[in-house]
């Protein structure tokens, strides 16, 4: 599938509790994106251990395309039956999303999931199946671009119960609350996601009486990235990668004056620094025809680590101010999937030539970067050269 699968979560724990008892975890092979939401029977500490226990489990073997018959005998078979309520300790859902857009939901005693096509609500068709006298709740269907999917925890569903509503929330108001917010908010998975459980906050008047999550997709064109930083080993390489640069059908990035300078002497242009963007601990930034950013390398890059870090991956938290660090970092959370392509040439100012290049400096900021995006589910690829 061409299109990107923006996907985000949130959780609300139950008032006076450390510790949410729902868990969403997420993982992406080469062939599929896996999503699971596991609650766990009951709040606090405990619950918590079991949702977690409950979704690796699954995507452990999800992954390794065990049968769903094995996968639910396992889980189903492992976790503890509650002796008063009569039933597992822990409920799921299972979201599997193929690159062509083929998606299976699995449902195991957590709420329906909510499918939109065109901000409009639509009901999945739903298969039951009996497995260790368990009712499974299977849906099937393809994603398309503009489509979202999600999954919430019961905590969503009863909220506002026997305070402003009988039964609570409830799933039809919940996907009329999410049709409005088609209409009027920004179409991304954060925006969805964030004003539902906004939503569900407000109704427990503050005091959240369960758990409750919800865990949103949502399909839409891709916004990839790359980020070409240091020269490359061998010199008659240059040419080729800069004309991969600039074939690349994306938001390109400089980061590195010598490397800035190879990619401008290949397109016959100068670099014109822009000295309003220096502050005492970012240097300037460059203007470059046909590359979107281009920066200083190391004290940047290093700041705009920190930038992320502190901003959890909120681009809305990166400061409002103009300098090389703050730029990077928009760019880079702006992105769906970024490319680094890293040279290894050494610059003497930076690295210890008596060390190994695989603990210089660039590549173990590029690396933190890198894991740093994973976690914020972006698609991320380096390459050394």
């Amino acid at each position: 599938m061409d299109s990107f699968l923006d996907i985000h979560e949130i959780s609300l724990k139950k008032s006076g509790e450390e510790l949410c008892g729902d868990k969403v975890k997420v993982f992406k092979t080469d062939a599929k994106t896996i999503i699971v939401l596991s609650d766990g029977l009951g709040s606090g500490v405990k619950a918590s251990i079991l949702s977690t226990l409950t979704a690796e489990i699954i995507v452990t073997m999800v992954r390794s395309d065990v049968p769903l018959i094995e996968v639910i005998n396992t889980v189903i078979g492992t976790l503890p039956i509650c002796k008063v309520r009569k039933t597992a300790y822990a409920t799921f859902t299972i979201i599997e999303i193929e690159n062509s857009g083929q998606f299976r939901v699995v449902n195991f005693d957590n709420p329906l999931s909510f499918y939109f096509k065109n901000g409009v609500m639509c009901e999945l068709p739903r298969q039951k199946e009996k497995i260790l006298d368990k009712e499974i709740i299977i849906s099937n269907g393809k994603l398309e671009r503009g489509d979202f999917l999600g999954a919430i925890s019961d905590g969503v569903l009863y909220a506002g119960l026997g305070v402003q509503m009988d039964f609570g929330w409830g799933r039809d108001n919940i996907a009329r609350f999410i049709e409005g917010l088609f209409i009027y908010q920004p179409r991304t998975a954060h925006s969805i996601v964030s004003g539902v459980l906004a939503e569900t906050q407000a109704l427990y008047r503050g005091k959240i009486g369960d758990d409750a999550t919800f865990v949103g997709v949502y399909v839409r064109q891709r916004k990839p990235l790359m980020v070409f930083t240091g020269p490359p080993l061998d010199e008659t390489s240059d040419e080729a990668i800069v004309e991969r640069l600039m074939d690349f059908d994306g938001h390109r990035v400089i980061c590195g004056g010598t490397t800035g300078n190879i990619v401008a002497r290949y397109l016959h242009e100068r670099i014109e620094t822009d000295i309003t963007s220096m502050r005492v601990d970012v240097p300037p930034v460059g203007t470059l025809i046909g590359v979107d950013l281009v920066t200083e390398g190391i004290f940047t890059m290093a700041k705009c680590l920190e930038l992320l870090q502190q901003s959890h991956g909120e681009i809305s938290r990166i400061p409002n101010d103009r300098n090389g660090a703050t730029l990077l970092a928009r760019e880079l959370l702006h992105a769906d999937s970024v490319d680094f392509i890293v040279g290894q040439r050494m610059n003497e100012f930076y690295q210890n030539p008596l060390l190994p290049r695989s603990i210089s400096i660039r590549r173990q900021l590029v690396e933190e970067l890198a894991q740093f995006l994973l976690s914020s589910k972006k698609e991320v690829r380096v390459e050394f050269c």
